[in-house]
């Protein structure tokens, strides 16, 4: 099986030129008003480089949310505890939170051209099934006798862009992230049942 090989210095750096350009552009204007030709423009690059890495506009938003979710990504594989692996669930989800809240704060008019971007398969997006699968993952271990998966998308739902600006713009992420405490902490102590049989 072949390794597969880093990518070149140059192409690297027209990743970043278009990535930074494209969360430029739909700060200022939205995703609506944002176009791959103004996107290459003000990159830098040709237009078919545009093309050719992220296909169109939906790709390029994927590909934006996912760097800017990079980090955090990392962060739950192999980082430090709580967020990372090594602490009980209880004290993980509330982290992820915490986390996830700061970067939807930082980034919300990412996740607001991401949505314009992908309305019919937001539940299917790389980034999104990776926070899914991580919170439903940390749900089923701390009360294996709760609908993770549902649970898991009623958490991410709190994450929609014009929510997060509604909440944040009269209290800021700290205000998000208590919130979110307060629901995920509901949802786990939340009395025992017996789940339907699907």
């Amino acid at each position: 099986m072949s390794e597969q090989r880093p990518e070149r210095a140059d192409a690297l750096r027209n990743r970043h030129a278009i990535l930074e350009a494209a969360e430029a552009l739909v700060a200022a204007h939205g995703f609506d008003h944002v176009s791959i030709d103004k996107v290459a423009a003000t990159a830098g690059v040709g237009k078919g480089t545009v093309f050719r890495r992220f296909g169109n506009r939906t790709g390029l938003m994927r590909a934006l949310l996912e760097e800017r979710a990079r980090m955090l990504s990392e962060a739950i594989v192999s980082g430090p505890p709580p967020l990372g692996p090594g602490a009980p669930p209880e004290q993980r989800l509330p982290a992820f939170l915490d986390a996830l809240a700061s970067l939807a704060t930082r980034n919300v008019s990412v996740l607001a051209a991401h949505e314009r971007a992908c309305p019919q398969d937001k539940l299917s997006d790389p980034t999104y099934l990776r926070w899914h699968r991580h919170i439903t993952a940390l749900l089923g271990q701390a009360r294996p006798d709760l609908d993770a998966e549902f649970y898991g998308h009623t958490l991410l739902a709190m994450f929609d862009a014009d929510l997060v600006r509604s909440i944040t713009a009269n209290g800021g992420a700290a205000r998000l992230a208590a919130s979110l405490h307060d629901l995920a902490d509901t949802i786990l102590r939340a009395p025992a049942r017996s789940r339907p049989v699907r």
